[in-house]
């Protein structure tokens, strides 16, 4: 393709509002444009990348099993009725109703679509297992899109779905799309982990991500320093002990602390560490008021806290409710004296505490040589805080060490959770109606596009794999009006042509610094430099990844193109 003939925009600062590098490049390169928050429209080159790697997830899935279609991203409420997610996806569901106030959701997903479809159309065991995938965009109303690519009101997603008739079977799909997820984002070059994760609104229990390692990621993995166990934060079970004091017990005390909210105001206030406080906080789970309680230097878990009370819903109690059933603020909660309807939960960590501090559930005061058991009762005690560095790894191997990661794919085994909410049964061997298991794949396909930048850049832009780069070469003529360069150039881009080789030929009437500065911003892996040296038949290759570069004979081009691209393949 002729440079000339492509919109290709690129520009010299990077935007005011792109805060990480796959923003700032991605736009600077010309690869995109925002159309509005959260939605960017994808210009030539960033749409060949996001069909590269369409390409490459379509190849592993089609080897995996899995067959392609296509389903509507306008979805009526029905079905999300149905399923009772339309009450529980929260407001990121974009909900539309259309000239006969007939109610529709634009597609977050696609679990009862494709669910109400195998419904009518699939009735007996013989067509079990079956996985299918879409790619499609898809819709979520981000309270605050930022990060490019990486929260996005519309993005581009695959996902896939399968249907078993024995868990046995579940297993079998699940291992296989594992595998094949593990492939696709190896050849797209990035550097990931699979981590155990939470199903989140998806519902289900059996579930992984993958990650792609990076600083801007705004999930934090848990890993083990030295076995292979990773986990996303939220899911890392706590395995630590904990020792109780043999401290002699101490006469509870309420003192007077004006003016401090916070556990480490409370805790210098009082003068002692954090971890001899008493965190208590206030949550809503569903509909019922419960008192989480953490030691002081340790965080709540929300996850933990849904999961073990198997909630549909779970959040901070707001200050007026807290108020009113506490009679104190948010910087004066504590188990002490806490109304019978109120249940009170507390990590493992609490059960060892000996002569204490909490919060006096009255403004600007707190006890002094509190005592669990003795001072307060707790209903169930249980795993509910988030794991920390140094912390011994679950599987019992190492420590905790924390990094930072790009969500990039998820894998769920739904089980019957939507197929029994929306009857959807089959025909066993015996003629018995069965509810589908399930299992759910999705891979963020715009956003894998960002997480390739994030890796694989420098200073000048961006470096792409040549797996999923726009173009294999990039051929510059530096001065199209001197003849022989401009000849030699053209001789060479019909060659590479006919070899069936990608190749991007700039032909502007452009300076050689804007030429190479463009091309290094662009980040195709290959430059072909047509000057000085073109009447001796001579041109410059240059590898952008590693920066080095070699001057080429006419007649060996092709095979240095072609020698390049099967050692990257």
């Amino acid at each position: 393709m002729r440079q000339s003939n492509l919109l290709i925009p690129t520009l010299k600062e990077n935007p005011n509002d792109a805060e990480i590098k796959s923003h700032q490049l991605l736009v600077r390169a010309g690869f995109m444009r925002q159309i509005a928050s959260g939605l960017y429209s994808f210009l030539p080159l960033g749409n060949r990348v996001l069909r590269k790697v369409e390409q490459i997830v379509r190849e592993e899935m089609d080897e995996a099993g899995a067959s392609e279609m296509l389903m509507p991203a306008l979805q009526p409420s029905e079905l999300w009725k149905e399923s009772g997610r339309w009450e529980t996806f929260g407001p990121e569901l974009m909900r539309i109703n259309d000239r006969h106030e007939r109610e529709f959701a634009l597609g977050a997903t696609h679990e009862e679509v494709i669910t109400s479809i195998i419904r009518d159309e699939l009735k007996s065991y013989k067509k079990l297992p079956l996985t299918v995938y879409q790619i499609q965009s898809k819709f979520r109303d981000e309270k605050r899109p930022r990060f490019g690519l990486l929260r996005g009101r519309e993005f581009l997603m695959k996902d896939a779905y399968s249907f078993h008739e024995s868990f046995e079977s579940l297993d079998e799909t699940y291992e296989k799309l594992f595998n094949a997820y593990k492939n696709i984002f190896s050849r797209c070059g990035l550097d990931f982990r699979a981590v155990i994760a939470d199903s989140g609104a998806m519902g289900g229990k059996d579930t992984h991500e993958f990650m792609v390692l990076s600083e801007v990621g705004e999930d934090v993995i848990a890993y083990s320093d030295t076995s292979d166990y990773a986990a996303n934060i939220e899911m890392a079970p706590v395995i630590t002990t904990y020792e109780t004091s043999d401290e002699k017990l101490k006469e509870l005390q309420k003192v007077e602390t004006p003016n401090q909210k916070t556990m480490e105001e409370v805790a210098d206030y009082l003068g002692h560490s954090l971890d001899q406080g008493i965190k208590a906080l206030m949550f809503k789970v569903d509909e019922q008021l419960v008192l989480v309680i953490t030691r002081g230097d340790h965080e709540v878990n929300d996850v933990k806290l849904k999961n073990l009370y198997d909630a549909s819903f779970v959040d901070l109690a707001s200050e007026e409710e807290t108020r009113q059933a506490m009679n104190a603020g948010f910087g004066s909660l504590g188990p002490v004296g806490v109304p019978e309807d109120i249940d009170i939960v507390a990590d493992h960590a609490v059960q060892s505490l000996v002569n204490v501090s909490c919060g006096a559930n009255e403004d600007g005061y707190h006890y002094m040589n509190v005592t669990p058991d003795r001072d307060f009762k707790v209903s169930q005690y249980a795993d509910l805080r988030f794991i920390q560095e140094g912390d011994p790894s679950p599987d019992g191997n190492g420590k905790i060490k924390f990094a930072r990661g790009i969500e990039v794919g998820h894998v769920f085994k739904l089980g019957r959770y939507y197929s029994e909410k929306m009857n959807a049964t089959y025909l066993d061997q015996n003629g018995k109606a069965n509810s589908f298991i399930m299992g759910c794949y999705g891979i963020g396909v715009s956003r894998t596009l960002a997480a390739i930048v994030e890796q694989h850049h420098d200073d000048n832009g961006i470096t792409w794999p040549a797996q999923v780069a726009p173009y294999h070469v990039h051929l510059l003529a530096l001065n199209v009006k001197k003849n022989e360069q401009l000849e030699l150039a053209e001789e060479i881009y019909e060659s590479l042509k006919k070899a069936g080789i990608e190749v991007l030929f700039d032909d502007r009437q452009e300076r050689a610094g804007v030429k190479f500065a463009d091309s290094d911003l662009m980040g195709i892996p290959l430059r072909i430099t047509v000057g000085k040296r073109a009447a001796e038949g001579y041109v410059e290759v240059k590898y952008r990844d590693s920066g080095e570069q070699e001057d080429v004979q006419q007649t060996e081009i092709i095979n240095t193109v072609r020698s390049f691209i099967s050692e990257v393949k």
